[in-house]
């Protein structure tokens, strides 16, 4: 069965200090963290990679991994294409209002690839190092559990997920007993403590599960999705026009809760590490050189 990935890389993150993050190299000779991931997708078996992007961006994104990936997806037999992501991708008949400078959110990030992917997808973030375990159970997953409503999402430990240097936004998942999503609750500013988690001063179970944005989902989400998203231009977007966003786990967090979907939750005990802040880059660094230490991969990666 052909599956696709998606990986979100549209966002310059504000909190980094103002550079493209997803482009900062990691690795020993010059990898970035998206490197790791299209490396452990394509090991776990994903056949496709498309890449959600800026126009503006396109010629370094190309320069600093889009054109080097593709020529080693090339030779495994994958096919990598591009989605662009802007403010102007509306819906028919939406006016984009004025002083709003960002696009719409994950929810429309995932949407531009509509046209791409006909087959069963797994959706990540670009900064985020999600570790081959994930990847290998989502592939599993999209091939022999994925239909149209029954979705999959990566479970991450929230105490594997914190950052060092500052507040994290992660969403809080709660799942029944027989390992399936019941409610995902976006949260902002997650700090780490001396003995485990806290939200604005109140304490979060540092062993629940998260969501890093890591998802299983059929190819007639999409039109779900769509249909999400020209609701959010007629609720959301009308009530904050300038900061509203359309995010993929709430709005999935709402067809659980309208019980047209269900998710389950693969269970994922690997680290997470990304580079939120700029201080974080030294910390991911060496972890990635350990990683190498340790046999995870090669120091080339891809050999």
């Amino acid at each position: 069965m052909k599956t696709a990935l998606i990986i979100m890389a549209a966002g310059i993150g504000s909190r980094f200090g103002g550079g493209i993050k997803q482009l900062e190299p990691v690795g020993p000779m010059g990898q970035i963290i998206m490197d790791y991931s299209i490396h452990d997708a394509i090991e776990a078996g994903f056949d496709r990679i498309v890449f959600i992007i800026r126009k503006d961006i396109e010629a370094d994104f190309r320069e600093v991994i889009g054109d080097r990936i593709e020529a080693e997806c090339a030779k495994r037999g994958v096919s990598v294409a591009y989605a662009f992501q802007s403010l102007q991708g509306v819906p028919a008949g939406v006016e984009v209002p004025e002083g709003r400078t960002k696009p719409w959110g994950t929810g429309q990030a995932v949407l531009c690839a509509k046209e791409l992917v006909d087959c069963p997808f797994a959706v990540i973030n670009a900064d985020d190092y999600y570790g081959k375990e994930a990847f290998v159970k989502l592939h599993d997953f999209l091939c022999s559990s994925c239909a149209p409503g029954k979705y999959s999402m990566a479970g991450f430990i929230l105490k594997n997920t914190l950052s060092e240097n500052g507040g994290v936004t992660r969403g809080l998942c709660q799942v029944d007993a027989n390992g399936y999503l019941t409610n995902v609750t976006e949260t902002r500013n997650i700090v780490k403590t001396a003995d485990g988690a806290e939200v604005n001063g109140e304490k979060v179970d540092p062993d629940s599960y998260v969501s890093m944005n890591m998802w299983g989902l059929d190819p007639e989400f999409m039109v779900t999705l769509q249909e999400g998203f020209e609701e959010f231009f007629r609720t959301a977007a009308k009530e904050d026009p300038l900061k509203a966003e359309y995010l993929l786990p709430i709005y999935i967090g709402r067809l659980l809760q309208q019980g047209k979907v269900s998710v389950q939750v693969l269970e994922t005990r690997d680290k997470w590490f990304g580079v939120t802040y700029r201080e974080d880059k030294p910390a991911v660094v060496e972890s990635f050189r350990q990683l190498i230490e340790n046999g995870v991969y090669s120091p080339e990666l891809f050999d």
